[in-house]
């Protein structure tokens, strides 16, 4: 099978044009197919503001209202994709901007409300609604596998704004890491794929505040055994658990590394934590 990288790159490096140029020089020197997924809600938080459109969040998760959505399809389909596509096309990297609702690529459906019950301790309390508003869950099975591979058999570097659509003329605010593991996983019967997730940190360590203590391969047993052993801090359960989640769905690796280190992480000698 011919090898295909899917790559997310966060909010740390797309806020820093200086980190960004880096980074995308580095991936427009890769030679085999690629596809980039970006962030970039710092950015439209700070536009948003400017504009007066507050951010509103629960449990950590950005609610897109009416205004909301507009805004960051403004600035993620619009200002930080076409800004990444320039910075490539300048790198002689022929890439194409995207977002899920181009060639029907990346159907997803609209969030349902969310139950939560907001009383601490044991004491249930009534149960309270949240609307996440406009913000997009990937529906399994319905992406447009043959677009894709269209595009990238015609040698084109896709790049994913974090955007869906529902079919019904609606844009969706869809989480990047989701996307990136959804387009890995679906594209995995064509090609052997490995998703890397590029942070600002070197790979999942075992000491939060020791650099040099990162994990270089995890496992279900490893993880297992960390997580009893109370390792890993919890903001990186959720990769681990949505890297694992794709390795049982197709994906042949998931590797959680340092953007600077792109590069190595492409190889087989990597320098992160390859997840398998």
């Amino acid at each position: 099978m011919e090898q295909l990288l899917v790559i997310k790159i966060g909010g740390n490096v797309i806020d820093n044009a200086i980190a960004l140029d880096s980074f995308l020089e580095k991936f427009s020197t890769i030679n085999t197919k690629k596809i980039l997924v970006h962030g970039g809600g710092k950015i439209a938080t700070k536009i948003g503001d400017q504009l007066g459109i507050q951010s509103n969040y629960v449990n950590g998760r950005r609610v897109t209202d009416a205004a909301t959505i507009d805004l960051v399809t403004m600035v993620y389909g619009g200002l930080v994709n076409k800004k990444i596509i320039a910075k490539l096309q300048s790198l002689q990297c022929n890439a194409l901007g995207l977002t899920g609702a181009d060639a029907n690529l990346i159907p997803a459906v609209k969030r349902p409300l969310v139950y939560s019950n907001p009383t601490s301790g044991d004491a249930l309390g009534e149960l309270v609604a949240i609307d996440y508003g406009f913000v997009g869950d990937v529906a399994i099975g319905s992406l447009g596998i043959d677009n894709l591979e269209n595009l990238l058999s015609n040698n084109f570097t896709l790049v994913f704004a974090p955007l869906t659509h529902d079919g019904n003329g609606q844009i969706l605010n869809t989480n990047a890491d989701t996307i990136a593991s959804t387009l890995a996983v679906g594209l995995s019967k064509k090609y052997e794929v490995r998703l890397i997730y590029c942070f600002e940190k070197k790979g999942v360590l075992e000491n939060v505040a020791d650099v040099n203590t990162v994990i270089p391969l995890i496992t279900k047993e490893k993880y297992a055994q960390l997580k009893a052993e109370n390792k890993l801090f919890d903001g990186i359960l959720p990769k681990i658990d949505n890297a694992l989640d794709a390795i049982d769905n197709g994906v042949k690796e998931v590797l959680i590394g340092d953007a600077e280190d792109l590069l190595q992480n492409c190889t087989p000698n990597t320098i992160g934590t390859l997840i398998k």
